[in-house]
């Protein structure tokens, strides 16, 4: 049980609400850092901000945790989480695009 644990997994993490102007972005790479989960996340044309994160399960609830709070100026109304592939050699984090 305890390999499981440590395995590294992947989810893709679809965030809907007051998600853009708001420092969102800035918000999850600071979290992810803090969890030191790798991957990287960026705003998409329909509003919503997208997620892709890696490591282990523990590491990801956390992230969806506090992805579901977001910063202060933010609202949330839906997390919508799926299965991903790893990347293998991802090491980092970082905000994509504008």
């Amino acid at each position: 049980m305890a390999l499981e644990e440590e395995r590294t997994i992947a989810r893709r993490l679809l965030v809907r609400g007051r998600v853009q102007g708001v420092g969102f972005r800035w918000f999850v790479e600071r979290e992810a850092h803090i969890l030191q989960i790798a991957g990287w996340v960026r705003n998409n044309p329909d509003s919503t901000v997208e997620v892709f994160a890696q490591g282990t399960r523990e590491q990801l609830a956390g992230l969806h945790s506090r992805l579901r709070e977001g910063p202060r100026a933010a609202r949330i109304d839906e997390v919508e989480i799926s299965d991903a592939e790893p990347v293998t050699g991802l090491s980092s984090f970082q905000i994509r695009g504008g």
